[in-house]
């Protein structure tokens, strides 16, 4: 919150995104056991923050974007380049969906509007 106060106090406007689903993510890999449920916790209580009460100026719901509907803590798989953590090129593409062009370049909550090109 300070940095996010200090970067208003200076005309920067201040853009966040949740964070992605990582069930399952890197098997066979030294890193397999990646996932864990404590993190995803974690990862849920901090997308859920961003989304209600972060100090950011927009949100981009990448979370959402991407997710598998019958289970929220795995990227659905049309979206997943195969590692369960990347995204592949339709996953890429949801993603660049699902940010709203009018709140990215929209007025700022914190009195710091971007010019439109």
């Amino acid at each position: 919150r300070d940095l996010a106060q200090r970067a208003h106090a200076r005309g920067l406007r201040i853009l966040g995104a949740t964070l992605t689903p990582f069930a399952g993510a890197l098997p066979g890999t030294p890193l397999d056991d990646y996932y864990a449920a404590d993190k995803d916790a974690l990862r849920q209580r901090l997308n859920a923050w961003l989304r209600t009460d972060s100090p950011f100026d927009a949100v981009i719901d990448l979370d959402a974007a991407l997710r598998d509907p019958a289970d929220p803590s795995r990227m659905a798989a049309a979206y997943d380049s195969g590692d369960h953590l990347h995204p592949g090129d339709a996953g890429n593409r949801a993603m660049a969906e699902a940010v709203d062009l009018d709140v990215l370049m929209g007025p700022s909550t914190h009195g710091v509007d971007l010019p439109r090109r």
